[in-house]
């Protein structure tokens, strides 16, 4: 039997609200104390901001190279940015903050993870909760089990859920980073004019075709992770998982559907600061008053 495609619609609302509060720095009106999220990314940090009904009322972000495979490797630009996102956020929203939940990528160590939570408390952030990656996703996109697969700058991370619990993680070094080089390789360009190039609409046509092999590997690396498993749905999230023809290498691999929400690249971040998954059980409408 086929599985049933969930509707992401409510989801997808939000989501792509999030992006819009990130991408013009508009705010919106919190009900009842906005929860703060911070997501230390490859090639981005994101802060975002929910309310106690799980809505997006703010964002911010920055281009940033503070993590690389997982691992934070400028603790002064990672402190430094996260400070002034927070506090660009709390003169938006006219609200200090003083908590943070703090996302990890899958099977960092116990180091690792005290490293994500001190960032934030050397910007002076208390840690309310540290969110595993793909729970965020999973938050985001109301969603209890299945498998989410985040294709981010430095790594493509493999994870299984089931009843809200992540029962498989695996991260491998493969990204957008890794695009990047191809294209550069192929066209003989630098390492900066391809990135331009990859993230340049008017240059997919010649990109896709390209990095298609890299997209090929990334699913042959979700192949392997999820041999012999049941798995129901796939989800992709992750800003290198853009391109058009993304979901079809992936499904093609899997033999099974797998469904990109808009806006991957803000799914996790949107994520973090939720306290559950406020779509698996109802639609939650845009009832701002």
């Amino acid at each position: 039997m086929a599985p049933t495609i969930r509707s992401l619609e409510a989801p997808e609302a939000a989501i792509r609200r999030f992006a819009e509060l990130v991408r013009t720095g508009e705010v919106d009106e919190p009900f009842g104390t906005p929860r703060l999220g911070i997501d230390l990314g490859t090639a981005n940090i994101v802060v975002s901001v929910v309310d106690e009904l799980n809505r997006p009322v703010a964002g911010a972000w920055v281009h940033s190279s503070v993590v690389r495979d997982g691992v934070v490797v400028d603790w002064l630009g990672a402190t430094t940015a996260v400070r002034r996102l927070t506090e660009d956020v709390e003169r938006r929203l006219g609200h200090h903050f003083t908590r943070a939940s703090v996302s990890i990528p899958p099977g960092i160590s116990e180091g690792d993870i005290k490293v994500f939570r001190n960032v934030a408390g050397a910007a002076g952030l208390d840690t309310d909760e540290v969110v595993d990656e793909p729970v965020a996703a999973a938050r985001a996109l109301g969603i209890d089990d299945g498998c989410v697969i985040d294709i981010g700058h430095g790594t493509t991370g493999v994870s299984l859920l089931s009843n809200g619990e992540v029962m498989l993680s695996i991260d491998e070094a493969t990204g957008g980073h890794h695009m990047t080089l191809v294209l550069a390789g192929a066209y003989r360009i630098g390492y900066e004019a391809a990135e331009a190039m990859k993230k340049d609409p008017s240059r997919r046509d010649d990109v896709v075709g390209v990095i298609r092999p890299t997209l090929e590997k990334m699913a042959s690396i979700a192949k392997a992770a999820l041999a012999g498993r049941d798995v129901p749905m796939v989800y992709l999230v992750g800003g290198s998982s853009s391109f058009p023809n993304a979901p079809d290498v992936f499904a093609a691999s899997l033999g099974r559907p797998v469904v990109r929400p808009i806006e991957p690249l803000f799914v996790t971040p949107l994520g973090i600061p939720m306290q559950e998954s406020p779509f698996a059980d109802k639609e939650v409408g845009d009832d701002r008053g």
